[in-house]
């Protein structure tokens, strides 16, 4: 059960964050990411310990879709009401200490700021997908059972949100 938990610990930064990405609300990031630690743990504790990862980003990437399927029903339903704008907490990356000058910190803070909010502004599926490979360090295996979809679907999310932030990023020089 150590182990365990010492997984989900490693995890979890990382799935607030892509949950947040894909919510732009820090208490519905919180819930889901809760709901699908809740899951693994309750269900899957028995696998071997290098199938948790896939699993918990299977669940993980399930759990924001549902979020999304209940937004759009909202929406139909409520259509009357008016659009709430995201949250705007400050969502600046947490980062270790370095020595570096304070005036490159403020530079590395905006670039990640705007990399950030580019990723949010990628459909669902490609911004889950470049979120799994790119900050998770997922297969493309390991991506496609997540995400649910086969490998070649994975290998053009990826392509196409690796695309539109290279033109989001040369937009904004």
């Amino acid at each position: 059960m150590r182990n365990l938990e010492n997984f989900l610990i490693s995890v979890e930064k990382k799935a607030f964050r892509m949950a947040q990405l894909a919510t732009h609300c820090e208490a519905d990031a919180l819930d889901i990411v809760q709901d699908a630690m809740m899951k693994l743990a309750g269900k899957y504790s028995h696998k071997p310990e290098e199938e948790w990862r896939p699993l918990f980003y299977s669940i993980l990437e399930s759990r924001i879709m549902d979020w999304h399927r209940k937004q759009q029903l909202k929406k139909k339903i409520f259509f009357w009401r008016k659009e709430q704008a995201p949250e705007t907490e400050d969502t600046a990356t947490e980062t270790q200490p370095t020595q570096a000058s304070p005036e490159s910190e403020l530079i590395s803070e905006q670039l990640g700021e705007r990399l950030l909010a580019c990723v949010a502004e990628l459909p669902v599926q490609q911004q889950q997908c470049f979120v799994l490979r790119a900050w998770e360090g997922l297969s493309v295996n390991e991506t496609a059972q997540a995400m649910g979809i086969n490998e070649n679907s994975v290998k053009t999310h990826y392509a196409r949100a690796v695309q539109k932030l290279k033109a989001s990023h040369t937009s904004t020089q």
